[in-house]
């Protein structure tokens, strides 16, 4: 057997099995997802957006507190993390390039996307719920904004790390200051990755369920009182899932649809704007 045939074998065994995992991978995605519609879409009405939640036992109710809910503390994370994400990111891959501190800062960033939502959950609540004496739904917010943080920071980082440098001293001999240069020139480079990492994390977060119970727990009542305890779908969710009522199954599976179908909104609507706006 010939050099080239041993390699030809072995890419072909390398190509066969990475295939297989590939196809793999698509079958339990399509599996979760196929399961989600099938069992949300039978239980989806025009109640479970306009009600509050019906008595334990009681049929019918919504979920529209916790729609609001999950919709205010998401918003709110979005709003702490991004712009620290994407600010620390560039930080990193402009001003601290090469340097010790930016490769320290990578790695811990890299340590926290790794750290259980859970442990996060924990360290909120003996720092922002503790000292208050309650629940609160800004907990829960700065909970999830943590979690957004590092994946925000590390792909807005690598993202402006491969932009290319040329295209910065171009901008720089027509005489652009520098924030003019990252912000019209290399930014627009490196959108597309960058927007990419914010939905990524959005999407992450919008189905954490852990750091909420420690944090903003859950309301039963429709509240946009973020100072207090506020409802929440994903903890809902879990409640429901666990309770014993079959009407409750039914709604828990129509809210995970629908946070399902949020998502991929989000997503093309991204893509959309970006396509437009960046040509």
């Amino acid at each position: 057997m010939t050099a080239v045939q041993k390699r030809k074998i072995e890419g072909t065994i390398a190509l066969t099995f990475s295939t297989l995992a590939a196809f793999m991978g698509l079958f339990w995605l399509v599996f979760i997802l196929g399961d989600v519609i099938v069992h949300g879409i039978k239980a989806l009405n025009l109640s479970l957006f306009i009600h509050d939640p019906a008595p334990p036992g009681v049929e019918g109710g919504g979920l529209r507190n916790a729609f609001v809910g999950q919709l205010l503390i998401t918003i709110c994370a979005t709003l702490i993390g991004v712009p620290i994400g994407v600010l620390g990111g560039t930080f990193l891959a402009e001003y601290a390039r090469g340097k010790k501190i930016a490769r320290i800062i990578s790695i811990l960033a890299d340590i926290m996307v790794s750290v259980p939502s859970i442990v996060i959950g924990t360290f909120i609540y003996a720092v922002l719920v503790l000292p208050l004496g309650h629940f609160n739904g800004w907990a829960g917010s700065v909970a999830l904004s943590i979690i957004m943080i590092p994946v925000v920071l590390r792909t807005t980082e690598d993202m402006l790390s491969l932009v290319p440098w040329t295209l910065r001293e171009a901008a720089f001999a027509l005489g652009a200051p520098y924030y003019k240069v990252i912000t019209q020139v290399v930014y627009r480079g490196a959108a597309t990755g960058i927007l990419t990492g914010i939905l990524l994390s959005i999407a992450r977060v919008a189905g954490e369920t852990a750091p909420l119970l420690f944090t903003s727990f859950n309301n039963s009542f429709f509240s946009l009182n973020m100072n207090q305890p506020i409802s929440s779908l994903t903890v809902t969710i879990f409640q429901y899932a666990m309770g014993p009522y079959d009407s409750w199954h039914e709604q828990a599976w129509a809210a995970a649809f629908v946070i399902t179908i949020f998502i991929l909104i989000i997503t093309i609507l991204g893509r959309l704007i970006i396509r437009w706006r960046y040509r």
